[in-house]
């Protein structure tokens, strides 16, 4: 009998070592290394025979290479394809990670239904009647789908030689666990050594593989950080389940920008896609409030008008508070530093709060005029016309900065008719007769002056 090979993995990183010790040397963990048998074969693969080391690959020179681009395919949803790069790559490994009961299964769910090509749905989380009941809600009618509930890489692999899909998918990579090693699933070893049987298949045979990922309590996704190194491209589903909306962003991509941003809306039949954001992201009220100023920014390509709601009142305790929701509490820090600085507002003194509407995150420094005009708006309780938006960053010196692809935020602002935006007088404008009124100012005073005067 073979002797058992034993080694330790980091809980945290996936780092490994031969002996225990008590402290990880790579992320400077305490306590998080376990002892896990490893048992690898010869043969291992998503195949019993590996044909793969008959050919060799050849190096080329790299004007012989074919640069024509492969067809991508359409998931059959405008938003998961736009965050894509344009749809899916053929051989390409997707991991999607999130929150538990945010709605992953339920989008891959929805796409597998209704993409046009044979699709292999892998759960090693519910039974298929599970699944039949919440594929009646999504759609019903599909013909392409194949449902299997299976844990084990070598009967997934029987099944898929049998099936031949054009696209698999994988729920959760922590359920599965190969034979090659004998620890149990969802162990560091295992995620490892499943993926990359994966990306063999995927690679081999040009079929894609999406994957969904489960997440630690921190936010990032469970199991080594290899994982996300060995995929190609890597969607984080986020929201608050107490919200209807939900955002899928890039984190990895290599077949497209990151910085691409999808909006869902969770309803009884599925997501649904919102093709026009800005409109669920300004609340429709009749009143003018004090405090809200209207932003507009960019995520990725895509236009967005935001509502910035601020609330200023006098400290009840000695240490004012700077609570944020959405937003960077260091950068808010940064501008109320600026107001009493260089405009000569007096906020040390006062609990400033601050929220981004629609549950969703902005780091654009292109929303600081909005923040400021949101909180000098509350402090003096004056309400700011519901149709003028902001586009401006803030330096500290008090300037207003000029901020990229402002034409692109000016005809968003000017499609959901607003009358007046606010841009740096150093930025260039080459929109003719424009239907919005283009208002530049240099200074905050400028702005204040306009609002506030």
């Amino acid at each position: 009998m073979a002797k058992v090979k034993t080694t330790f993995f980091c809980q945290n990183c996936g780092a490994q070592y031969p002996k225990w010790q008590g402290q990880c040397s790579s992320c400077k963990e305490w306590n998080t290394l376990v002892e896990e048998i490893v048992q690898k074969e010869d043969k291992k693969g998503w195949k019993t025979t590996d044909t793969s080391s008959k050919r060799t690959a050849k190096p080329l020179k790299i004007k012989e290479i074919d640069g024509s681009q492969e067809m991508r395919m359409s998931s059959g949803g405008m938003e998961f394809d736009r965050v894509l790069g344009g749809g899916i790559v053929p051989g390409s490994v997707i991991l999607l990670g999130g929150e538990p009961g945010i709605g992953k299964s339920t989008l891959l769910l929805q796409i597998a239904l209704h993409l046009p090509f044979k699709t292999l749905y892998v759960s090693g989380e519910e039974s298929q009647k599970q699944i039949k009941m919440r594929a009646e809600r999504i759609f019903p009618d599909s013909e392409q789908c194949y449902i299997l509930t299976e844990t084990k890489t070598q009967n997934i692999y029987k099944q898929i030689e049998g099936i031949e899909p054009d696209i698999l998918i994988i729920d959760s990579i922590q359920t599965l666990h190969t034979d090659y090693i004998e620890s149990s699933a969802g162990s560091i070893s295992q995620i490892r050594e499943c993926t990359s049987e994966l990306i063999k298949f995927a690679k081999e045979t040009g079929t894609p593989v999406i994957l969904i990922g489960h997440i630690t309590k921190d936010g990032h996704i469970a199991g080594p950080k290899i994982l996300e190194h060995m995929v190609d491209t890597v969607l984080q589903f986020e929201g608050d389940r107490n919200h209807v909306y939900r955002i899928l962003r890039s984190l990895k991509n290599r077949f497209g920008s990151t910085a691409e941003l999808g909006i869902y809306e969770m309803l009884g039949k599925g997501l649904r896609e919102v093709s026009n954001p800005s409109e669920i992201l300004i609340s429709k009220t009749e009143e003018d409030l004090s405090g809200t100023a209207i932003a507009a920014t960019l995520e990725g390509m895509r236009p967005l008008m935001i509502e910035v709601q601020a609330l200023v009142s006098t400290a009840v305790y000695g240490t004012p508070q700077r609570t944020t929701t959405g937003y960077n509490v260091k950068r808010l820090n940064m501008l109320l530093a600026v107001l009493e600085k260089r405009a000569g507002f007096r906020l040390g003194a006062k609990d400033v709060f601050l929220n981004i509407t629609g549950g969703i995150s902005i780091d654009e420094p292109a929303i600081d005029m909005a923040v400021v005009a949101a909180i000098l708006s509350s402090n003096e309780d004056i309400a700011i016309e519901k149709d003028i938006c902001f586009a401006a960053e803030i330096g500290l010196a008090g300037e207003i900065r000029p901020v990229q692809r402002v034409e692109q935020r000016i005809l968003e602002a000017e499609k959901l008719g607003f009358s007046t935006i606010f841009v740096s007088k150093l930025n260039k404008i080459a929109i003719k007769n424009p239907k919005i009124n283009i208002r530049k100012v240099s200074k905050i005073e400028d702005v204040v002056g306009y609002l506030f005067g």
